[in-house]
């Protein structure tokens, strides 16, 4: 892990851009020196990790007494484009913007970029956990659902995660959902046009967690209240600290 740039923010926040091999990333990290847990930030597929939703969160998360970490997904953000993976999106929006099916286009896109995200996020959480000032245990939070519920499956250092959004995950991750048993908070937008909220139930529903919880709200997409952010951090702190 080599750390190109470093600056302290208003709010005592410590950001610090770093590459492992091509992977760019973002480490964000209070001002204690204590060793703090660790919490991996993952956003929706095709949004850079300059997102300014993912920024605030990390920010705010981070400032709670966390180190945040994220990364761009391949062809996402610095990372080099494909062609075929914008061709893709694009495919997928006009579907679901016409209102037709969509889940072939999604399990042939997103099901492989899961595949291949998974052993980049274990070898950034590997760098990341060797750092002073780090420690476990480690928490998931995030919008790619999918990507969040095969680490939680295959990384036994994750001991807890909040997903946001579920309508869409493919196939294998529905499934897979049945072995995730770390306490988790599910966030659901009642009106999300991009996730149907049947499937986000069944999908809640199928996790196999003691400890679930779910929160439920009006409005869109990106209509989440921000004091969805603090109860997150609460969460966090009950299964983290």
């Amino acid at each position: 892990m080599h750390f190109i740039s470093e600056q302290r923010l208003d709010d005592g926040v410590i950001e610090r851009e770093f590459t492992l091999g091509e992977i760019p990333g973002t480490l964000w990290t209070p001002a204690s020196a204590a060793p703090v847990p660790l919490v991996l930030m993952a956003h929706n597929n095709g949004l850079p990790k300059a997102d300014p939703r993912l920024v605030a969160r990390a920010r705010y998360t981070a400032a709670r007494g966390y180190a945040v970490a994220t990364i761009d997904a391949a062809g996402c953000g610095d990372r080099p484009r494909s062609a075929a993976a914008d061709q893709a999106r694009a495919d997928l929006r006009r579907a679901m913007q016409a209102g037709e099916p969509v889940d072939e286009i999604f399990e042939s896109f997103i099901g492989p970029m899961v595949e291949n995200a998974v052993p980049e996020w274990q070898a950034t959480l590997d760098a990341l956990l060797e750092l002073p000032g780090i420690g476990g245990p480690v928490g998931y939070s995030g919008g790619w659902t999918a990507l969040g519920i095969r680490l939680a499956v295959v990384e036994p250092r994750i001991a807890a995660a909040g997903f946001f959004a579920g309508g869409y995950v493919p196939r294998a991750q529905r499934e897979e959902a049945r072995q995730v048993t770390v306490p988790l908070l599910f966030l659901l937008q009642w009106d999300d046009e991009g996730n149907p909220r049947q499937r986000a139930l069944e999908l809640f529903d199928a996790f196999g967690s003691k400890e679930k919880t779910l929160h439920a709200n009006l409005g869109g997409h990106t209509g989440t209240p921000w004091f969805e952010l603090e109860d997150g951090c609460r969460f966090l702190d009950r299964h983290l600290k």
